[in-house]
């Protein structure tokens, strides 16, 4: 009896997760579209799940800024909100130079080998246009040392503000400029790491991310001007 109920409640818990992974990814990939509305009776029905554990996500969901929910009105997808850009690229550039110096001790030939090979991979993936595939590639890179770094809570962090910035990254990707460049910026980063020199390698990547940044700041730019 109590395996039974243990076995239902598990299988509750991977609902509840599941209906929340297909949504933020849906949300982040732009399938649930900004100012879309939201009703948990249809996701259910899309999803094939009843609609608490639909409801359950939205909540994390709202929590995580991904939707929004007025009182007593419908739930949206969020805004894509540039004036918080600044602050997710800064958080992430300065954790991702602590996770690059945890790391530095561990990075061998090996690992800076597969690094200029995932950078092959961003490259091509930017010539053929796909930004999933370039931004998969892209993860991967700077993931490369923040594992060596074995900070978990580090990790743990990183990721969550990485998912907002996915969301903005997919949503700008083929409206910002120079997005190539991020594959000179990763170059510039293993080669002071294969010269030692942790100092010229934070900065490198400090400066990867602020690039990024300015990319899409030019972006927005550009489209207040012509308004």
């Amino acid at each position: 009896m109590t395996l039974s109920h243990s076995n239902e409640k598990l299988r509750r818990t991977f609902v509840r997760e599941e209906a929340y992974i297909i949504l933020r990814d849906w949300i982040i990939q732009g399938k649930l579209e900004p100012g879309q509305q939201l009703r948990d009776k249809e996701l259910a029905e899309q999803l094939g799940v009843s609609r608490t554990p639909i409801r359950e996500a939205l909540l994390r969901l709202e929590d995580e800024g991904f939707v929004q929910t007025k009182p007593n009105r419908s739930t949206t997808v969020s805004p894509i909100d540039f004036h918080d850009t600044f602050h997710l690229y800064s958080i992430a550039w300065s954790l991702e130079r602590l996770a690059l110096e945890q790391a530095f001790e561990q990075i061998n030939s090996q690992h800076l080998q597969m690094m200029v090979e995932i950078n092959q991979k961003l490259k091509s993936a930017l010539e053929e246009g796909d930004k999933l595939k370039a931004l998969e590639a892209d993860n991967e890179f700077h993931s490369m040392y923040i594992e060596l770094s074995g900070n978990k809570e580090l990790k743990r962090i990183l990721l969550g503000v990485k998912q907002k910035l996915r969301r903005l990254e997919l949503y700008y990707f083929d409206k910002a400029t120079d997005v190539h460049l991020s594959c000179d910026e990763h170059t510039q980063m293993i080669e002071a790491l294969e010269q030692k020199n942790l100092p010229l390698a934070l900065n490198a990547v400090e400066l990867n991310w602020k690039h990024g940044f300015s990319r899409i700041q030019g972006y927005t730019a550009q489209v207040k001007q012509d308004k």
